[in-house]
């Protein structure tokens, strides 16, 4: 008989991918509303706006779905599309508060 090892992600690792993509829809979101306020979303770039809005809600609420189905490693590598570089660009823009380089 063969042992079969299913192994299974940590859930933190889903939470966390969850939580990183979930900022950036919400970061989205904001700039978008911030655009209609002033104007600098028009219907000349709603498409766009629209188009990127519904990707990064589909990506989050897909995760969420596979997960609920089971497919945990699934749901993260879904997450990790939005979740790896937002998560990387936060970094690097905290390492550039932090260390304050001279760009001249």
């Amino acid at each position: 008989m063969l042992l079969s090892l299913k192994v299974f992600p940590p859930m933190w690792i889903y939470r966390l991918f969850l939580a990183a993509a979930a900022a950036a829809l919400a970061v989205a979101l904001y700039i978008f509303g911030a655009g209609l306020a002033d104007g600098s979303v028009s219907s000349f770039n709603m498409v766009m706006w629209l188009a990127l809005l519904t990707a990064l809600g589909g990506i989050v609420f897909s995760g969420i779905a596979i997960n609920r189905s089971g497919q945990r490693a699934a749901a993260i590598a879904v997450l990790a599309i939005v979740a790896v570089p937002a998560v990387l660009a936060t970094l690097f823009f905290l390492v550039l508060i932090l260390t304050q380089p001279r760009w001249n």
